[in-house]
């Protein structure tokens, strides 16, 4: 096992500006937003540059609404070949989580180290993970409960010219349809999961992390491929569980834990030394 933390760089289309008073100032294509950052406990080091801001995010009472000064609907964004759909949600988000470019940079060469993988993308949300291996010549089948999630993730697929038949994305609760996998004993090259901290299926199942991690990842031990170079991929971002919690956690269901990599994923300011923490992840290669 190997713990190594994780540093996410700008690139074109994004850039962490500055951070702040529990606050991040970025750029996400065009438009500079701010949006709240808990972990961002100290002061702003650029703080003429937020003035630029053209909408910002902010809790009320429990409430949270965007003040937003002129930023479309949605607009047009890229991460190399891969092209998606930014928005400002109802709950902070933009639809992309820009830190995990040092994810789908990772989940680019697994995927193009094997010969037509298939791959299974769980908790899929927007889709941009499931693109990244679809354009590398993975064969995906991209699983989320929202109905919302999924038709932005179809249309980030065609923007991304994914071919046709490389990405199927399915309604469905994530461990029943993995459940129902083993059940037909198919198996993947790839899994890829970002299991939130609570959510609902959309036949109202219930998902809570701590009491059903463990029954999925014993189910995703079933349905990896034995072969090698087979991957692993497991995010984390609301739980606030520990880098050292997830591999014990997978350890009890893949003996590959123990050559795993896991650790913290943060993101770099663009002209500082200073980082947000921005989540924790799990990998390893059968």
């Amino acid at each position: 096992m190997k713990n190594v933390d994780l540093m996410a760089e700008p690139w074109s289309d994004y850039e962490l500006i500055d951070s702040g008073d529990n606050k991040k100032l970025e750029r996400y294509g065009k438009y500079i937003v701010i949006r709240p950052e808990t972990q961002a406990i100290w002061k702003p080091s650029r703080p003429a540059e937020w003035k630029e801001a053209q909408a910002e995010f902010a809790w009320n009472g429990g409430k949270g609404a965007w003040k937003n000064k002129g930023v479309p609907e949605s607009w047009e964004m890229s991460w190399g070949d891969v092209r998606f759909t930014a928005r400002l949600t109802s709950f902070k988000h933009t639809g992309i989580f820009p830190e995990q470019s040092v994810n789908w940079e990772w989940l680019a060469a697994r995927v193009a180290a094997l010969k037509e993988p298939q791959v299974l993308n769980l908790f899929g949300y927007t889709g941009i993970a499931s693109i990244v291996a679809a354009k590398n010549g993975a064969t995906v089948t991209h699983i989320d409960a929202s109905k919302q999630s999924n038709l932005w993730a179809k249309e980030n697929a065609k923007l991304s010219d994914v071919p046709e038949g490389a990405m199927r994305v399915l309604l469905d609760d994530a461990l029943r349809f993995a459940e129902r996998e083993v059940r037909r004993s198919h198996v993947y090259e790839g899994i890829v999961l970002d299991p939130p901290a609570f959510g609902r299926g959309p036949e109202n199942e219930v998902w809570r992390i701590e009491e059903d991690i463990q029954k999925l990842l014993g189910v995703l031990a079933k349905l990896l491929a034995k072969k090698p170079g087979s991957f692993f991929l497991l995010n984390g971002y609301a739980a606030g569980y520990s880098p050292q919690s997830f591999l014990q956690a997978v350890g009890g269901s893949f003996p590959e834990a123990k050559n795993a990599e896991f650790g913290e994923i943060a993101i770099r300011e663009r002209t500082s030394d200073r980082i947000v923490p921005s989540g924790i992840y799990l990998r390893f290669v059968r």
